[in-house]
């Protein structure tokens, strides 16, 4: 850690705490009089930096670039951040291996030792996307869903193990443990490292855009794609431009009807109408420290949504308050306390602020109201008592991120549902979830569901048995209060019986409904509803049958799914009748005081003891797999989830000629708001998809298909299942779903079988698409599988941060329009083929000329926005760029 740092003799400092003596590169050793008005997410920063500067990949330079940050966060300066560690879930955790494992092979084909590649840093998998609700509202659903998991998954599981035991440095925490997120922030999060005596804050880059969550624990961490955390498993430092820091204010409390989920609705909206893109926002102010970690962490986790790298909550007293609780040893305790005031990072809320960038947010906790999110996007807020009107105006609306077009809104559909006649119609909830880190990490907002479901039990309350209930808590130790409490009981009589530990409905792996529910919905074309407790109720994420799907708080899940509709005022219609007397939501509605002398009664340190000892045990199925222990993977050619993919075939040791784009085809002409969503490979392989035909192909039988996710190590699937969304709008073509038009022969086809055609003849390709292009979550397959269509470029209006730098990281080449111009204003149709001439050579934010085979000519920007990233995309990508200097090396 010390080498040749230069800031050794000035800031390498020795502390004392319970007895022991430990060493820290002290910030307050530089006697800068810039520091006390760093926001304090910049000096986890300038730390990172002092403490391994080199003066190659970090720079005395950049330390002088983070403490003037007051000046140089205004003009786009880069700087390095190397985190302390990375976390991965299993979706991308299993194509990141595979990428490690083809690594090494690639190393040996070049004459070098492949243990070469190995992490770095820690880096810890935690198997949570894998289950899916197959089985709900029944005592055996967990048992059943977690036998159905391992045995669809036997084999993603055995590669997961191998690289356990092949790679140092990683760890996995097996399926049936929780969600990822929930798992960081209660049992992996260090907050202050220990290593070898040296003491450095925690920080961590993971491959879901949701680990920002730990934000609410004082951890910097953002989420990145898997190619990006591969890398920095590797060795690499992130290079990212010094960001703004937008402060947040928080005054006031909740009041007894609003829960952590209204508040961060409600600070969502403020953080988009503001636009926070690429920057960190800190909150401050007397209100946070009403704020346990648990509503902190609910707020941080929604960053992805209000579109901020980080939202970020300094340490304070609560911390050391939730370590206590969550069964952080005394010794830990003793040195992250020590550590944090020496450093000057121990926050008081009620003194004195640092600088912020631009104006400061305010916001008066006690204005906060009930709130949902929807019917399309989660940062879509409404309150609770406008839905009903909301939804009504929108299902007959023009059909965009709130209007569905519907001709007849009084359609209703009568059906047999085993044996009991049931009407739904347009708004009618048929799925029902607790789930999702954004709510289950949070004992406030699920000892709230279950109070309200003991409550509504005591009323005589029922779920009609049509509607989809699950409860898919973020950790077992979830489950251990509500037992305590009393209350899971009455959760599982109201159907949301536990169906697992994992994300489940909130990625998609909502199981099917019922076969009668299905036919009912598409008999009329009905909106059907969703209502979860996950921040991904993105269009055709939850399931393809529910169009409505709503984000709301455990126990407004619990209420929509009592109501059986969304299209309700609370306020003047019951929920049902009790002794001939109408039932309303007030009556039944657990009080904050309630809730919070629940949670102080069964909230115990003992509980995260004995679950996560359990967990680092490992479960009997984990244990009982039986791996390979070679450091080289024995790929099988029979496998249909587990494939050597293409990525490094051919690499050579020298760095290839930057070539123009000649003549290229553009294979989807896209609108605004194009999620990963839309571009990666997510929830269940469609029958008729060139996926599905694949896998028949390989002998698959349909009901063994599982999902992309689950099939993310297989490039040749997520190819096929690259731009696969039914709802996906390509103006080339006039209905929504997977398809283009292949000019050379006029046919509309699969996306997947034109980019073959293509590429078998030849042809380069192209997106044109418009703003925030690739927003929604951080998925390594939104680049990847545009690569393995043949994609070259794209021009976009704008870009998510994490997906611009995917594309990058797999050598697709991200171009903007000017501001205020679009493919609109060039008049462009798609239909044109496009020469983009590089000249040999790309440099940071370039004016690069377009040309059309019709005569047009505009000017775009390269959205390569630092030199480490030139050096990325010259290289083809950054693992390549990895490979080459470990080679070299």
């Amino acid at each position: 850690m010390e080498g040749n740092n230069p800031f050794n003799s000035r800031c390498l400092q020795e502390l004392q705490a319970n007895g022991q003596t430990y060493k820290y590169y002290s910030l307050p050793s530089l006697n800068d009089a810039r520091l006390d008005k760093l926001p304090y997410s910049i000096r986890i920063l300038l730390e990172s930096a002092i403490r391994n500067c080199d003066e190659f990949s970090i720079k005395s330079s950049d330390v002088e670039n983070i403490l003037n940050w007051a000046t140089t966060s205004q003009m786009d300066i880069e700087i390095p951040f190397k985190p302390a560690r990375v976390v991965l879930q299993d979706f991308t955790g299993v194509p990141a291996v595979v990428d490690l494992a083809a690594m090494r092979d690639a190393m040996l084909r070049m004459g070098n030792d492949p243990q070469k590649i190995n992490p770095l840093c820690p880096a810890d998998l935690v198997i949570d996307h894998s289950i899916q609700a197959d089985v709900a509202r029944s005592p055996d659903a967990l048992r059943m869903n977690e036998e159905i998991e391992f045995n669809r998954n036997k084999e993603r599981f055995e590669f997961l193990k191998w690289g356990q035991n092949a790679f140092q440095n990683f760890l996995i925490v097996p399926p049936g443990s929780g969600i990822v997120h929930q798992v960081n922030l209660e049992y992996l999060a260090r907050i202050i490292f220990n290593s070898n005596g040296y003491l450095y804050p925690d920080s961590v880059v993971g491959t879901d855009s949701h680990t920002t969550m730990i934000n609410g624990a004082g951890v910097v961490g953002w989420g990145v794609g898997g190619i990006e955390a591969e890398a920095v498993m590797l060795g690499q430092v992130i290079s990212m431009v010094l960001p703004q820091v937008v402060g947040f204010r928080l005054t006031g409390n909740l009041p007894q009807t609003a829960t952590a989920t209204d508040l961060v609705l409600t600070a969502t909206k403020m953080l988009r109408q503001r636009g926070v893109v690429g920057k960190f926002v800190e909150f401050f102010g007397p209100g946070v420290e009403g704020l346990s970690i648990a509503d902190r962490a609910t707020i941080a986790n929604m960053s992805p949504e209000y579109g901020a790298t980080m939202g970020y909550f300094p340490m304070d007293h609560k911390t050391l308050d939730y370590l206590r609780s969550s069964g952080r040893t005394d010794d830990q305790i003793a040195y992250i306390e020590a550590y944090l005031r020496a450093q000057g990072l121990f926050r008081d809320f009620n003194g004195p602020d640092p600088e912020f960038s631009g104006a400061v947010l305010e916001l008066d906790l006690s204005t906060v109201v009930p709130c949902v999110a929807g019917p399309k996007r989660p940062h879509d807020r409404v309150p609770v008592s406008d839905l009903k009107n909301d939804f009504l105006t929108g299902l007959t609306g023009l059909v965009n991120f709130k209007g569905f077009g519907v001709p007849n809104p009084d359609a209703t559909a009568t059906f047999d549902y085993h044996d009991q006649q049931t009407t739904i119609k347009h708004g009618s909830v048929v799925i029902a979830a607790i789930t999702s880190c954004t709510n289950t990490s949070n004992p406030d907002v699920m000892l709230a569901a279950g109070l309200l479901a003991r409550n509504a039990v005591a009323k005589g309350l029922t779920v009609s048995p049509h509607i989809k209930t699950t409860l898919s808590p973020g950790s077992g130790v979830v489950t251990r209060y509500l037992e305590l409490a009393g209350v899971l009981p009455h959760l599982t009589q109201l159907g949301f019986a536990l169906a697992g530990y994992g994300c489940m409905t909130c990625i998609g792996n909502s199981g099917d409904l019922d076969e009668s529910v299905q036919k009912a919905i598409q008999s009329e074309d009905l909106v059907a509803a969703a209502v979860l407790s996950g921040n991904r109720n993105f269009e055709g994420r939850v399931n393809p049958f529910t169009r409505a799907n709503y984000l709301a708080s455990p126990p407004l899940v619990v209420a929509y799914a009592l109501a059986g509709r969304v299209d309700i005022d609370f306020e003047t219609e019951p929920l049902g009748t009790f002794e001939g007397a109408p039932v309303f939501l007030r009556d039944v509605w657990p009080t904050r005081d309630a809730i919070a002398q629940t949670v102080s009664e069964v909230i115990k340190p003992e509980m995260y003891r004995e679950v996560y000892t359990r967990i680092a045990q490992g479960t009997p199925s984990w244990n009982s797999l039986q791996v390979s222990e070679g450091f080289l993977y024995e790929w099988k050619a029979e496998s249909t989830y587990i494939h050597n993919p293409p990525f490094f075939l051919g690499l050579t040791a020298d760095v290839p000629a930057i070539k123009d784009i000649t003549d290229a085809y553009v294979l989807l002409k896209l609108g605004d708001s194009i999620t990963t969503d839309h571009i990666s490979p997510a929830g269940n392989i469609s029958k008729n998809s060139p996926a599905a035909r694949y896998l028949t192909s390989r002998g698959v039988q349909p009901r063994d298909f599982n999902s992309y996710g689950s099939r993310r190590g297989n490039d040749e699937v997520m190819a096929r299942g690259t731009f696969a969304n039914i709802r996906l709008i390509n103006q080339l073509v006039q209905n929504p779903g997977p398809q283009t038009v292949h000019f050379p022969t006029g046919e509309t086809i699969d996306i997947f079988d034109a980019s073959q055609r293509y590429q078998q003849d030849g042809q380069q390709l192209i997106v044109i698409a418009g703003k925030e292009y690739g927003s929604g979550s951080s998925r390594d397959w939104a680049a990847k599988g545009p690569f393995l269509l043949g994609i070259k470029a794209v021009i976009a209006e704008s870009y998510e941060r994490i997906h611009r730098s995917n594309l990058i990281g797999m050598g697709i080449l991200p171009l903007q329009f000017k501001q205020g111009e679009s493919a609109a204003t060039y008049g462009l149709t798609g239909t044109e083929r496009y020469t983009i001439a590089l000249g040999g050579q790309v440099k940071v934010n370039q004016m690069i000329e377009v040309t059309t085979s019709d005569g047009k000519r505009f000017e775009v920007m390269t959205r390569i926005d630092t030199d480490v990233e030139v050096e990325y995309f010259r290289h083809n990508g950054i693992l390549n760029y990895v490979l080459r200097k470990l080679n070299k090396a």
